[in-house]
């Protein structure tokens, strides 16, 4: 089966990626405008990767109690809940205006992506309920390629935007975006009936942690999926466009374009990589992200080249994401599937919160350069984790 035999043939999982696609373009749409914002308000290193970190933390803090709640309430109007708050805290975006509101902007980051988080998991534990086999590899590959796809392109688009039309107006043509996510999720008709349990929220949260307790495989396996995290690349990206590319380009545009290219790799790299990889296979994929990275710190004093060099930075990394993210679904029985996936972004997101403020706060002491090649070789360490992991999967 291939991706136009699955998008004919499941009616649901076609309609879910249209929807994925506006969502999660939603979700990163207003970052570029966020983090032009912050330059316009001269703001330091640190306090572009706290906002940074912000779009990640949520996912930190609420996953036991979101794990509980996907797998406790009916998963079509929990979705549309979320939604109605994603486009409120956009909303309210536009009332910041000065340096001083900058805290104000961080609640209002928290609350929106504590909100897509629990979309975004809601949405991965709902797959496994409608497909299994073959088609649920292949709906995790796409949904692989449209999360990678939107989270560089929803900037990239941005950047452009910002620099055509200004901060406020990127922001509200944001808001319309997600209220079409919304009607296009009242529209669909999930087939499947999907079983709820009754247990009280604390019960299951509890029971989640044991079921994880049990089963270490799980965990290993989360903790390798996590490296993925290590590809945040938002305030080096915005730090570069800040400090080096000015002078070539505008900082909006440096940062748009730059991640449009990385959306390029995110988008065909698993059309190229997906039929190869394997347990096998997997090892030298991480070694080839690693050596990528390196190759893009050693080019980065150049704008067109290091473009060249986030391409191949961008390549492998959806692949990772997903062929990961399959090995956890695979291991996890369905009953878990909500409280595990939601643990799972837990971790993956604290990854992104340190690696985004081990940028902010290494960007003090020393150079970018160095910062990008030391998590180039992150990579190779966990290339040796997963040849350690292998034999246990």
């Amino acid at each position: 089966m291939n991706y136009r035999e699955l998008l004919t043939n499941y009616t649901v999982i076609r309609q879910l990626s249209i929807l994925q696609l506006v969502s999660y373009f939603a979700a990163w749409f207003s970052n570029v405008a966020i983090y032009t914002m912050l330059v316009q308000f001269g703001s330091t290193a640190f306090a572009i990767s706290l906002v940074t970190a912000m779009h990640f933390l949520p996912a930190i803090i609420i996953a036991p109690l979101s794990g509980a709640i996907i797998d406790r309430f009916k998963i079509k109007p929990l979705m549309i809940t979320l939604l109605l708050i994603e486009l409120l805290m956009t909303i309210l975006f536009l009332t910041i205006d000065n340096k001083e509101e900058i805290w104000i902007l961080m609640i209002l980051i928290f609350i929106r992506m504590a909100s897509a988080s629990m979309f975004f998991s809601t949405e991965m534990s709902l797959l496994p309920k409608l497909v299994s086999g073959v088609a649920l590899q292949k709906a995790n590959e796409i949904h692989s390629i449209i999360w990678s796809f939107t989270f560089a392109a929803g900037m990239a688009a941005s950047g452009v935007i910002v620099n055509l039309v200004g901060v406020k107006t990127a922001i509200i043509i944001d808001a319309f975006i997600i209220l079409a996510a919304i009607i296009l999720l009242i529209n669909i008709n999930f087939k499947i009936e999907i079983i709820h349990t009754k247990e009280k929220i604390l019960s299951l949260i509890k029971d989640g942690f044991l079921y994880l307790k049990k089963n270490k495989i799980v965990i290993h396996l989360i903790v390798l999926h996590s490296s993925v995290g290590l590809t945040v690349f938002d305030t080096l990206v915005t730090l570069l466009a800040k400090n080096e590319y000015k002078y070539v380009i505008s900082v909006p545009l440096a940062i748009g374009i730059t991640n449009a290219v990385r959306a390029l790799a995110l988008m065909i790299g698993p059309f190229f990589i997906s039929n190869r990889v394997n347990k096998d296979t997997l090892f030298y994929i991480f070694i080839f992200q690693g050596a990528a990275i390196i190759f893009w710190a050693l080019v980065q004093d150049s704008f067109y080249l290091s473009l060249i060099a986030i391409f191949f930075v961008g390549f492998t990394t959806t692949t990772i994401w997903s062929y990961t993210y399959a090995l956890i679904q695979e291991k996890t029985d369905n009953k878990y599937l909500g409280r595990v996936i939601s643990y799972n972004d837990m971790i993956f997101m604290l990854t992104n919160v340190l690696t985004t403020l081990f940028i902010g706060i290494m960007a003090e002491l020393v150079s970018l350069k160095i910062i990008t090649i030391l998590l180039g070789l992150a990579f190779f360490i966990v290339s040796l984790y997963y040849k350690w992991l292998k034999a246990k999967i």
